[in-house]
């Protein structure tokens, strides 16, 4: 295995867990902007208002993005072991 192929499977890898985590990070993101408007509108305070929607979100996140996050990992999963005689050479 020569180094530029090295570096194009390590590259892909984190390409793979990059689009896998994004979907969730903007749910957080855009939740923590919302709950953040919503506290500075009507003053409250509250720590356990910003982290029980946080926590919902990305549950409901989660359980929508599960089946399209599990075939998108287990593409590249079958394409690593698919291949596993590239990575031989």
């Amino acid at each position: 295995m020569t180094p530029e192929f090295a570096s194009h499977v390590v590259g892909q890898m984190f390409m793979t867990a990059f689009w896998i985590a994004a979907p969730l990070l903007a749910i957080g993101f855009v939740t923590g902007i919302v709950i953040s408007l919503v506290q500075i509108v009507t003053s409250i305070q509250d720590s356990g208002f910003n982290a029980i929607p946080r926590l919902l979100a990305f549950l409901a996140g989660c359980l929508i993005l599960m089946p399209w996050m599990v075939h998108r990992s287990m593409a590249y999963t079958i394409d690593i072991l698919g291949n596993l005689n590239r990575y031989a050479r």
